[in-house]
């Protein structure tokens, strides 16, 4: 009997042993299979920044290149804007208009004109059709009122015509 007992206890002793193994085999295969999906997820993560910092680079390198240009636009405006005003300086609007007042009305109108159709094609619209007519210049439209009032009344605050002093 002694013999059978001591059967019954090896066996239950390499049963617990089997039952371990294999439960330290299971364990270890859904452990390596976890690795295995976390692994794919990280390297799936890796490329997805590694893409995204190529991306990044060359959109800085985008970046640099348009910010170049736009200083280059800016010292070219700035240019633009000195010469205008140098132009200006030069004028004297006034001392024109005193001696030819429909000379300079027809410039402005045209400067008026040109600056009206740059700003109609650079918001997308149709430049070649035909501006208003309070905005083209005497030449375009023949003779023409040369006041600014279109309803023909007069909106004057002074109620007497000027009078010259006498000479002494």
């Amino acid at each position: 009997m002694l013999k059978i007992y001591a059967l019954i206890f090896i066996v239950g002793i390499l049963g617990t042993f089997a039952y371990g193994a294999k439960y330290y085999y299971d364990s270890t295969q859904a452990t390596i299979a976890t690795l295995r999906e976390n692994n794919a997820q990280l390297e799936v993560a890796v490329q997805i920044s590694e893409e995204s910092i190529k991306t990044l680079q060359a959109d800085m390198i985008k970046f640099q290149e348009l910010n170049q240009q736009l200083q280059a636009d800016l010292q070219a405006a700035e240019a633009y804007g000195d010469e205008l005003q140098s132009k200006l300086n030069r004028l004297d609007l006034v001392q024109d208009a005193l001696r030819d007042a429909d000379k300079l009305q027809g410039k402005m109108n045209g400067a008026t004109a040109k600056l009206w159709r740059g700003i109609i094609e650079d918001t997308g619209g149709d430049a070649s059709r035909p501006l208003p007519s309070w905005l083209q210049s005497s030449s375009e439209t023949g003779a023409r009122d040369q006041s600014s009032n279109q309803g023909g009344e007069d909106n004057s605050t002074n109620s007497e015509p000027t009078q010259a002093s006498p000479a002494q």
